[in-house]
């Protein structure tokens, strides 16, 4: 029987536009080289219609609002990409200013756990985020149960994971609200977990790598997170272990 396949969610957390600036086309221009034969160059209507961009750049140009990005993808059901980004009105931090937010959406099987790092690169390092990750939807609802309040009431996390604050609950804007399975961590980021640290992250130093930009991506597990499988929930039972600043505890 063949498996399920893994979708990734990619979320990048950067601080707001200040106005008219280039990091749509500068993330757009970066997830295309990041994923082999990527060609984000259509948009969808109301009613879920493709629709073919043929001045892709000059129509993003356009129709982005406040440095927001508009909605794109491939034309290709069989592998669909999609990326958008907007600003948030919530902070990032206790009584922060409005965050923008990039998110994007593709399946494994195209491409390899590489790749998936590429993109994460590529869409947190044009936003020029503070922090974000790259994790399967599955695990990604799992760990989002970590977060409170929820409407159900206190939280109520899945698998021994530790509960994580809201943002309104956090000191400050570089620490992360959560982990993932693939983490990226501005330079501004790392230093205020404290990573890395020669002497703990022998393991996680295994896994990562400096980016361009001097932030590191750090991935918990070889292959895409499951947390049915007990290495992989170990795995990110010890990050959180190791980064207690996360999720603002």
């Amino acid at each position: 029987m063949p498996s399920e396949p893994i979708e990734i969610a990619v979320i990048a957390y950067a601080t707001a536009s200040q106005g008219a600036d280039s990091r749509a086309l500068t993330i757009i221009h970066g997830l295309e080289r990041a994923l082999p034969g990527l060609h984000l160059k259509w948009t969808s209507s109301e009613k879920e219609e493709l629709i073919p961009l043929a001045s892709r750049d000059e129509w993003v140009v356009a129709h982005g609002l406040n440095g927001s990005l508009p909605f794109l993808c491939n034309d290709d059901d069989n592998n669909l990409v999609t990326i958008s980004g907007w600003e948030n009105p919530t902070g990032l931090a206790f009584e922060g200013p409005p965050h923008f937010e990039v998110h994007a959406d593709f399946r494994m099987e195209a491409f390899s756990p590489i790749d998936a790092e590429n993109a994460l690169e590529a869409i947190a390092g044009g936003a020029r985020a503070l922090w974000g990750h790259a994790t399967p939807f599955k695990a990604a609802v799992e760990i989002a149960e970590q977060t409170a309040p929820t409407l159900a009431g206190p939280p109520s996390p899945p698998k021994g994971l530790p509960a994580l604050n809201c943002s309104r609950d956090i000191s400050s804007p570089e620490i992360p609200h959560r982990l993932g399975w693939l983490n990226y961590w501005s330079a501004t980021s790392a230093q205020a977990l404290g990573f890395p640290d020669p002497s703990r992250d022998a393991d996680l130093l295994s896994r990562a790598r400096r980016t361009a930009t001097n932030g590191w991506l750090v991935r918990l597990t070889d292959e895409p997170l499951d947390l049915d499988e007990p290495r992989h929930l170990d795995a990110l039972l010890r990050a959180y272990e190791r980064f207690p600043e996360i999720g603002g505890r």
